[in-house]
């Protein structure tokens, strides 16, 4: 058989370790294994009724066809008013594109902005995908090293010292993955006078949007200077706050003079998002459904409470402890002397699966692990037992 003649881009995408170590997890409790998963990001709570509901109705009617490129007009309007109600932010429907998850809405704002060998500035650690979409433009991911005395976010400082003349953007998000950290608007307008300074753009990933903890969620649409940037994109997601993971459903909010461009894009590269997940979001910001997304956000908060003093406990430092998504990003350098030898003990003689450091980044990697908070406390308590009987 002949070798595949792969791009060469492909050189430079590196596997999903934590897909990994999900697989490997499989293959336990195929083979009878209890595990308690701590390593994906997804929610163990179903998608709230109403949605499923909503989805239901409309798949039955049988008229399940294409909607527009730009995604359904009226789920763009909702998500407008969910802007001004709930955050006092006035966004135009038409500045919103509905994607195919936030994973979809990433690719179309770098496809639109990135030409070849344009450099992006990301943190360091930070979400795994976003320097290997870069790539896949034809874009170079540059790392700012960030650490828990600065809450894992990236400063005007070295935003400016990391610039050069390929530097198209930087890219932040609040909350982070995997750290769960947050920007302020503060710190947010500080970052953005210092990409517009330079004639780059800023990009926030706001995935996590709605899951915070002893801080109200907040957009950097409601920060004046931002809103109506002519050089801000805004990243979310059906799938975190709302629950909806599998129905792969997101949305970018744009400057209006990309949309045009985008909706070229959206149309060849996705014909349009999925109709049946875009009917079920109507009923996404209904305020039933509001009421079952924030009892579960307080069920988050629990959690982490739970397992935040349990770990410290084990050994694991936690440096800055995070106010939203449901991770904890710990430092285990006195417990082991690598992130990923570690966690595959865990897995293999704990039943505790949890994600190296490895995935998100090249800063001290080996040195951190990411725990997600994503089953129930009782659960949690179970895994800290076993580790602590691993340890």
């Amino acid at each position: 058989m002949t070798a595949p003649q792969l791009a060469h881009r492909m050189a430079d995408i590196q596997p999903f370790h934590v897909m990994e170590l999900l697989r490997r997890a499989r293959e336990l409790e195929a083979a009878g294994r209890d595990i308690i998963h701590m390593e994906v990001g997804e929610p163990d709570f179903p998608t709230p009724q109403p949605i499923v509901e909503a989805a239901s109705r409309f798949i039955a009617n049988g008229a399940v066809h294409y909607t527009p490129g730009l995604g359904l007009p009226a789920l763009r309007e909702a998500i407008a008013r969910f802007y001004h109600d709930r955050f006092g932010a006035d966004v135009a429907p038409e500045r919103i594109i509905i994607t195919s998850g936030a994973s979809g809405a990433l690719m179309l704002a770098l496809a639109a902005t990135t030409n070849p060998g344009d450099e992006w500035l990301l943190p360091d650690p930070g979400y795994p995908s976003n320097r290997h979409l870069v790539r896949s433009f034809e874009g170079k991911a540059i790392a700012i090293d960030v650490g828990a005395r600065q809450h894992y976010q990236p400063t005007p400082a070295q935003v400016e010292a990391h610039w050069s003349a390929r530097t198209r953007g930087l890219m932040v998000a609040t909350p982070a993955n995997p750290t769960g950290t947050l920007l302020s608007g503060e710190a947010l307008t500080h970052l953005h006078h210092s990409t517009s300074t330079q004639g780059g753009l800023l990009l926030v990933d706001e995935i996590y949007q709605g899951l915070t903890y002893g801080v109200e969620s907040s957009t950097a649409l409601a920060i004046p200077e931002l809103g109506n940037a002519e050089d801000v994109f805004v990243v979310n997601s059906f799938s975190k706050y709302f629950g909806m993971t599998g129905w792969r459903l997101g949305w970018l909010v744009a400057p209006q003079a990309y949309v045009r461009e985008i909706e070229k894009l959206a149309q060849h590269y996705f014909i349009s998002p999925s109709t049946p997940a875009q009917q079920a979001a109507l009923s996404a910001f209904k305020p039933g459904t509001i009421d079952i997304l924030e009892a579960r956000r307080h069920e988050f908060a629990r959690r982490r409470d739970t397992l935040l003093p349990c770990l410290r406990e084990l050994g694991f430092e936690i440096g800055s402890e995070p106010q939203g998504a449901f991770y904890i990003y710990a430092n285990i350098a006195t417990l082991a002397e690598d992130s990923e030898q570690f966690a595959r003990k865990l897995i293999e003689t704990a039943g505790v699966a949890i994600t190296p450091g490895l995935d998100f980044g090249s800063h001290r990697p080996r040195e951190h692990v990411r725990i997600a908070y994503t089953t129930h406390c009782e659960r949690l308590l179970q895994a800290v037992e076993r580790i602590r009987a691993a340890l």
